[in-house]
């Protein structure tokens, strides 16, 4: 009998979850597959380079191609080593290139304008955190009482790939959080147990940009501003990249703007012998 798209898709979550792999992550890559396959109008072990290849085709980003594509190899690797296929038809698709990020972080100024504009004190404790701590909009929906230590000033967050790192808090976070339950979810949600979504999150931080006047703003800007700020303060690299909880330095960089102030600065260093 032929597997349905749910039964497939529930035998590679138990997969992922063996590997350790985060909720977050298994959601995402099971998202991908579902659409692959509605797309291409055919079973979950059918797929061919040729469904991959039109349905990547489509008008969507750089990013957004080599994330799912990332999805989909994933996928077929595990599809042909649990004997599920024969072959993995990924293999015979093309890799998008992942285009070279620029940091965007916000100004000083601009942060300074939205906490003035917002008066919603949920939101403004999100601005805070994804500003002086740099945590993604997902780490921000589930932040618990149990997280923050202020008496040590440590925050305890779980961040990509299920991955949990202990970090120091700004003295104003440690005010912050004072502020609020030492117990339970901070944003619990409205409509359903637990707490809000990233999406929420990210609606929330991005209607105080546009009420600041930031053009564009994406609340990912404030995790730039984060790491931007940490350098130009002095920070040495590899302690900015344990804060931001990268595994590679060149990672950090991505988040670190330099400016051609900083960059002049440092030609003028340059001396030449007599």
């Amino acid at each position: 009998m032929t597997p349905t798209t749910d039964e497939v898709l529930e035998a590679w979550a138990q997969w992922q979850t063996a590997q350790a792999l985060s909720t977050r992550t298994i959601r995402e890559r099971a998202i991908t597959i579902r659409a692959l396959v509605d797309h291409a109008g055919c079973g979950p072990l059918d797929i061919t380079p040729a469904h991959i290849i039109s349905w990547l085709a489509r008008d969507i980003t750089p990013i957004t191609k080599a994330s799912y594509h990332a999805s989909i190899r994933a996928y077929c690797a595990w599809a042909q080593r649990t004997r599920r296929r024969p072959d993995d038809p990924s293999l015979d698709t093309p890799t998008p290139k992942r285009p070279k990020c620029l940091p965007r972080p916000i100004s000083q100024a601009q942060l300074n304008d939205m906490l003035t504009t917002c008066t919603r004190s949920r939101t403004r404790c999100m601005i805070l955190f994804a500003a002086l701590a740099g945590l993604r909009v997902h780490e921000i929906a589930k932040l618990h009482g149990h997280d923050i230590d202020t008496c040590t000033g440590v925050l305890t967050v779980t961040g990509k790939g299920g991955k949990t790192a202990m970090i120091p808090m700004h003295p104003l976070l440690v005010a912050e959080a004072r502020l609020w339950p030492a117990d339970g979810y901070w944003f619990p949600s409205y409509t359903r147990q637990g707490p809000i979504t990233a999406q929420s999150v990210s609606q929330a931080i991005s209607r105080v940009m546009h009420k600041a006047g930031i053009v564009g703003g994406k609340p990912h800007q404030l995790r730039h501003f984060y790491g931007t700020e940490l350098v130009r303060a002095g920070v040495h690299l590899r302690i900015v990249q344990s804060l931001m909880r990268h595994e590679s330095p060149a990672t950090t960089a991505i988040y670190t703007q330099i400016t051609l102030t900083e960059q002049r600065a440092g030609i003028r260093l340059l001396t030449l012998a007599a």
